[in-house]
């Protein structure tokens, strides 16, 4: 007597592929889809261990690319937050120069150059 393939004498596999057929898959996570690992199949279930295995991939692919998704949009948005407030704080205090000190300094000096040129010095 063969010794049956604990794969196909454990029901989950086979609960799976028809959640799968059925195209439930809530059920088919319900029933655990994103846990589940096959031992080496036999030829009886080797179709279904397949089908199993590749739509338990594809959705660990798409929750992996949701979870990128969900870190961009968090890190777009913690970017435009620290920008508006930099340019709230900028706004917020009146008189406070819009350029760099050094920047500020090389202006002020060619102000006086061309002042001092226009009164003809």
């Amino acid at each position: 007597m063969t010794t049956p393939c604990p794969t196909c004498s454990d029901g989950a596999l086979r609960a799976l592929d028809a959640a799968l057929a059925e195209d439930d898959l809530d059920r088919a996570i319900a029933l655990g889809l994103l846990q589940w690992e096959a031992v080496e199949p036999c030829a009886a279930c080797a179709a279904a261990v397949q089908r199993v295995t590749t739509a338990r991939d594809a959705r660990l692919r798409a929750l992996a690319a949701r979870e990128r998704y969900r870190a961009r949009a968090a890190r777009l948005t913690a970017r435009a937050e620290a920008r508006d407030r930099r340019r709230a704080a900028a706004q917020a205090t009146p008189g406070a120069p819009a350029l760099p000190p050094s920047a500020a300094d090389v202006l002020a000096r060619a102000k006086a150059r061309a002042a001092a040129k226009a009164r003809g010095g």
